[in-house]
């Protein structure tokens, strides 16, 4: 098996990353390190890499199909890495998983139709409502200074006054949670009940940490009345954002249909080029990179929280059981919330993702990217302590 160096530094300015080439624009120096957007400063996968290259050797770009080879490689790995059994024809192909958030919202609701979301949670799903006309509803997590729950007697309240879809983070960005079955199936039987269709994110499953595992949400409850559309893609898993490729598990026919209805009138049923082939070899021969990935992240995890206790202790990790995500309580710093931004960005030149960013409940909170080289992340964290002494 090759072994990959996660400790390898690449050079990503100057190659139009939003991670590192937006940074003024964001946050008004580009002198800052960002540890902020979600992606990896890690390569991908040789053998994806191998494969773009080889495909862009031939020089000729034409309309692409996808191949009974490329669905079956999607089909696999969703049965070895979750044991979850997806017939091919389930399968719905899409650009990304944010519009597949909004062709779903357009064609399984009405206008007005209220939405349900549950804070602080990634912030297209405000965006994505909003801008569709439909009513947001927001049941926001509870935290109980370590960790963030379901609150299960709001969402039954919710649905009870009228909630037709409702938009799942799973595993969850920014708080980490992976949740667990007996939390997934009470959730999946409220939606029964009130006939509310779940739109699961679940973008976030491949990158579970140990003692955690991911279950699909599709898969816990056997009866044919509950309305999921699954959204993933290997974008997160193997940093392959850039190649704009996802794809959607929708068992329901009736619901599939509605789906691909709404893919066909904004004819984006085409895919990218590179991004079938780079999806196709990451699914294929990605395993072993991933694990060795996620063993990576852990310790990285490891030194961040060894780094705060020690030198930091004002600031509190909210312990995370999936992503490359870390969502930091912040609320004890001297400050006033709405001044975190500027302190983090001005004082310790390091770019980071302001709780509020992810609704109101995350005020007094930042979320950190921990995917990348421990010298970077170690940079970041000295910066932050020396910024943090000078106050």
């Amino acid at each position: 098996m090759q072994h990959t160096d996660f400790n390898q530094l690449f050079q990503r300015r100057k190659t139009n990353s939003l991670k590192w080439d937006d940074l003024e624009k964001r946050f008004g120096s580009d002198d800052i390190l960002p540890l902020w957007v979600a992606d990896m400063d890690f390569a991908a996968p040789l053998e994806v890499q191998s494969a773009i290259q080889e495909r862009a050797a031939h020089g000729i770009f034409g309309y692409t199909i996808r191949g009974d080879s490329y669905t079956e490689a999607i089909v696999q790995w969703l049965q070895k890495r979750h044991g979850w059994q997806v017939h091919p024809e389930q399968l719905i192909h899409c650009p990304g998983v944010v519009p597949s958030l909004a062709i779903a919202i357009q064609e399984c609701t009405q206008p007005k139709d209220s939405i349900l979301i549950q804070s602080p949670v990634y912030h297209p799903f405000f965006d994505v409502v909003k801008q569709n006309g439909r009513v947001l509803i927001d049941s926001p997590l509870v935290f109980d200074g370590s960790k963030y729950r379901m609150d299960f007697a709001d969402l039954e309240r919710q649905f009870a006054s009228g909630v037709a879809l409702m938009i799942l983070c799973s595993p969850h960005n920014p708080v980490g949670r992976v949740w667990t079955r007996p939390e997934l199936e009470e959730l999946a039987a409220l939606c029964l009940a009130y006939d509310v269709t779940i739109v699961a994110d679940e973008i976030w499953s491949d990158i579970v940490l140990d003692g955690h595992q991911h279950i699909p949400l599709a898969t816990v409850i056997d009866n044919p009345a509950l309305k999921v559309i699954t959204c993933m893609a290997p974008s997160k898993t193997f940093n392959l954002a850039g190649l704009n490729t996802s794809f959607s598990v929708i068992a329901q026919r009736q619901l599939r249909n509605a789906f691909a209805k709404g893919l066909h009138k904004l004819e984006m049923h085409l895919g990218n080029v590179f991004g079938i082939v780079g999806t196709q070899a990451a699914y294929e021969h990605g395993h072993a990179w991933l694990n060795q990935a996620i063993a990576y992240i852990q310790d990285n995890l490891v030194f961040l929280n060894d780094y705060l206790m020690k030198r930091i202790p004002v600031v509190k990790i909210v312990q995370p059981e999936g992503t490359y995500l870390v969502w930091l309580d912040c609320r004890e710093l001297p400050l006033a919330f709405k001044d975190q931004t500027s302190f983090f960005a001005e004082q310790a030149m390091v770019g980071l993702n302001d709780g509020q960013f992810f609704g109101p409940s995350g005020a007094g909170f930042q979320r950190i990217n921990i995917a990348c080289p421990q010298q970077i992340l170690a940079e970041g964290l000295a910066r932050i302590d020396k910024a943090v002494k000078s106050l």
